[in-house]
């Protein structure tokens, strides 16, 4: 190799090795001749001297590799990048990789294409949510809307003038109307709560407190329904960084959840306790349990309770108000408080629904 090109090469590998995302210099022979620190560590391999396309093996990336070198021979004008999408796919996580393959022509004679490799996993997967939200946004309100205009239709048309329709339709629109404003009113609250999530609270809030305010606020409910609340308190509980709506929001979630679904049971369990190690937390935590006698909840269903419209009985959910939204709010409220979310429930037994906050 000539002086000057293994100079270029030299300058070339000080650029790389700045470059966040991995990337390869390859020569017209598809050898890699360069590659940066961030590209050794995501295919775990020297790679220098290897070929391109023993780690570019995949079709759409391996043509771009290929266009990228017919470039090569072209005037510069025409050597445009070319992308492409790749898949990674290892034992515990698979990867989706941006593929971008420029060719690199230096003054010392040195003739190759740089192949860059950005992970874009976390883009595919927000892109993916962000259309699910909207298909189930749209699910959601299509019923109530749909109930409506029927409604409206036939009040306009065959029960026009008659009283007892009326009425009727009048009570079943008016539900129809609230559970569109409790969804709307949830959707904002859910997107409230991630836009501060990143933000840990720090005013000093008392969980003993906020308990009794929410159970304060909840007992019309509790009594209509006719459940005893059995709560042990720990009022001399130090106080833990909290904003204290937000934890009033979780609770009031919680304890409503168990009225509506483990009312079978007659009964439920509030306790709040001190406990001075907890896996996962570095110091003391304030755990909050609230058990209930109920149904229960099959196993298979526990790890999705937290997803945005995810309900064990749809119909059933809709019937008793619930939009599919507070326990995606409850979640994304305690991480903002770096706590956790436990859940266990046994079928015929009720579930008990535990959360821990960290004291300091």
């Amino acid at each position: 190799m000539r002086p000057a090109m293994t100079a270029d090469l030299t300058h070339c590998g000080s650029l790389l090795d700045a470059l966040p995302d991995p990337a390869l210099l390859v020569g017209p022979d598809r050898r890699i001749l360069l590659a940066n620190p961030a590209a050794r560590e995501l295919f775990s391999a020297p790679l220098v001297g290897s070929s391109a396309l023993s780690y570019i093996r995949q079709p759409e990336p391996a043509a771009a590799l290929e266009k990228g070198l017919a470039a090569l021979s072209e005037p510069p004008t025409a050597s445009a990048p070319v992308e492409a999408r790749m898949i990674q796919t290892t034992p515990t996580r698979e990867t989706v990789l941006r593929v971008t393959v420029a060719p690199v022509v230096a003054t010392g004679g040195l003739a190759a294409v740089l192949v860059t490799l950005r992970d874009i996993s976390q883009v595919e997967h927000a892109e993916e949510q962000r259309r699910d939200f909207v298909a189930n946004v749209s699910h959601e309100m299509r019923s109530p809307l749909t109930v409506l205009a029927g409604f409206i239709e036939t009040l306009k048309g065959p029960a026009k003038g008659d009283p007892v329709a009326t009425a009727s339709f009048l009570d079943i629109m008016e539900r129809e109307a609230q559970r569109m404003s409790r969804l709307v009113s949830d959707l904002l609250s859910l997107s409230r709560v991630e836009a501060e999530e990143r933000v840990r609270p720090r005013a000093q809030v008392s969980l003993s407190e906020v308990v009794r305010a929410t159970l304060a606020a909840l007992r019309p409910q509790i009594e209509e329904a006719g459940i005893t609340v059995d709560f042990r308190d720990l009022p001399d509980a130090p106080a833990i960084p909290g904003d204290r709506d937000q934890l009033v929001q979780v609770f009031h979630n919680l304890v409503e959840n168990a009225m509506k679904y483990g009312a079978s049971g007659g009964r439920i369990e509030i306790e709040i306790e001190r406990q001075e190690q907890s896996p996962g937390f570095p110091g003391p935590v304030m755990k909050v349990r609230i058990r209930d006698f109920g149904d229960g909840i099959d196993a298979l269903h526990l790890p999705r309770l937290t997803e945005r419209f995810y309900r064990v009985d749809g119909h059933r959910s809709r019937t008793m108000g619930g939009t599919g939204l507070g326990l995606a709010i409850v979640k994304h409220i305690i991480n903002r408080h770096r706590g956790r979310l436990s859940i266990r429930s046994t079928r015929g037994e009720g579930s008990t629904f535990a959360v821990v906050l960290p004291v300091a």
